[in-house]
């Protein structure tokens, strides 16, 4: 199952490398990734594939909440398909 990641935050140096150590940690791959920043605003967007992470979607949710609240970031993880209902006309 394939899953969308979404970082938003103040720009320093390090977040990328802590969010794609978070999800090794995890067993999940990332598919694609697309970072920018805006106007001293950190953005990421990454496509990620769960099917083989070691915990469930709500720990992994969790973790990376977590993550968000240790470096001041809003992370969130929803299922590829939600994403995309949410998000198409």
């Amino acid at each position: 199952m394939n899953a969308i990641v979404t970082v938003i935050g103040k720009d320093r140096v390090g977040i990328i490398a802590a969010v794609c150590i978070k999800l090794a940690g995890l067993n999940i791959n990332v598919l694609d990734i697309s970072q920018t920043i805006m106007q001293g605003n950190f953005t990421m967007i990454m496509a990620v594939d769960v099917s083989q992470a070691t915990a469930s979607f709500a720990e992994i949710r969790d973790a990376l909440a977590e993550l968000g609240r240790e470096m001041e970031l809003s992370i969130r993880i929803q299922r590829e398909e939600i994403f995309n209902a949410m998000h198409s006309i």
